[in-house]
């Protein structure tokens, strides 16, 4: 009988439990695994903090936000990368998956997770990951679990916005994440009817989005919603929202209102959508388990469950480009990027 270790790293997201049901379910009525839950990410492994899992425990928590396990954002990796060196991280995390007698370490997060595991598997422990995020900035994989979550969430405020602009004739601002890529902001933005999507991957001109707006405005059109990814550039010392209302109001003269929504687009249940990726994900990884075929990430790919190599995915960001089809078809629709 193989026993696994599952935990989530990094910051929470909608999704978390569904995988690690996933998982355990999985594991436990498909193939006959024992489980164990790795408390806060890959600190509760260093200090060998983990609770018995069974379906019991793993029963109710489909649809809960966070995660049953905790997370944190500890990096064993990050000062020194030597394995060979005594009483470092790495080397204790190495200890206590022999002393629990692990067969796998399912390893559930973000970019910075999936670093770490593929350094774990470097090091010759048997690891599978799964990724979340909702920033879906993930390379290897079409989707991520957490993103359609977040991308509701961004899409109800948006609807919301539209009113209280089109009451005061307003342009409002909304603030979204997405440090390094923008998918939150380009499909919220799409989804919200949002008239300038401002993302990281694209240059923008304060100048041709004064023009825009002053265009839509001398054609009736009194109000404008404006979608900011939080990675756009910006002085240190705003909010990328804050900024670009600032500039925007300046430049065009229009009252311009902003809003951050910050920490709400992570917390809270998930969608269908990511209770389905998330348990498909988890179930997925389960099987990969039992078949011995360790070192892998679980990925979606063409509308298809499969996996990838670990190091392959380790490092890479996946980031829009401007001829991503999204941007070309709101492009035809008229959204402005900033840039043209």
């Amino acid at each position: 009988m193989k026993k696994i270790g599952i935990l989530t790293s990094g910051g929470d997201c909608p999704g978390l439990n569904a995988a690690i049901r996933g998982v355990g379910k999985t594991a436990i009525k498909q193939y006959g695994m024992e489980v164990i839950g790795i408390s806060s990410g890959f600190r509760g492994l260093i200090e060998k903090e983990y609770v018995h899992l069974d379906e019991s425990t793993l029963s109710g928590i489909l649809t809960m936000g966070g995660t049953i396990l905790g997370t944190s954002r500890e990096k064993p990796f990050k000062k020194d990368k030597n394995l060979l060196k005594d009483n470092d991280k790495p080397q204790i995390i190495l200890k206590n998956y022999n002393e629990l007698s692990l067969d796998c370490l399912v390893c559930i997060g973000g970019n910075g997770t999936l670093k770490t595991a593929n350094f774990l598997a470097e090091a010759g422990l048997n690891v599978i990951g799964i990724p979340k995020t909702i920033d879906n900035d993930v390379w290897g994989t079409d989707i991520s679990f957490g993103f359609d979550s977040a991308v509701s969430i961004c899409t109800d405020a948006i609807d919301r916005l539209h009113t209280t602009g089109n009451s005061h004739k307003r342009i409002m601002v909304i603030e979204v994440m997405g440090h390094n890529a923008g998918w939150i902001a380009l499909y919220s933005g799409i989804a919200g009817g949002g008239d300038i999507i401002l993302v990281p991957e694209i240059d923008y001109d304060i100048k041709k989005i004064a023009k825009n707006i002053k265009d839509r405005y001398s054609s009736g059109k009194t109000y404008s919603i404006v979608v900011v990814a939080e990675g756009i550039e910006h002085p240190m010392n705003k909010s990328a929202g804050r900024h670009i209302a600032s500039l925007i109001e300046d430049y065009t003269g229009i009252e311009t209102r902003e809003t951050t929504l910050g920490y709400i687009q992570r917390g809270g249940t998930p969608t269908p959508m990511d209770r389905v990726l998330a348990t498909s994900f988890g179930g997925y990884a389960a099987k990969l388990i039992a078949d011995g075929n360790y070192g892998r990430m679980v990925t979606m790919r063409d509308n298809h469950i499969t996996s990838v190599p670990l190091s392959e995915t380790a490092g890479k960001l996946k980031v829009i480009t401007a001829e991503n089809h999204l941007v070309q078809r709101a492009r035809d629709l008229g959204v402005c990027f900033g840039d043209l």
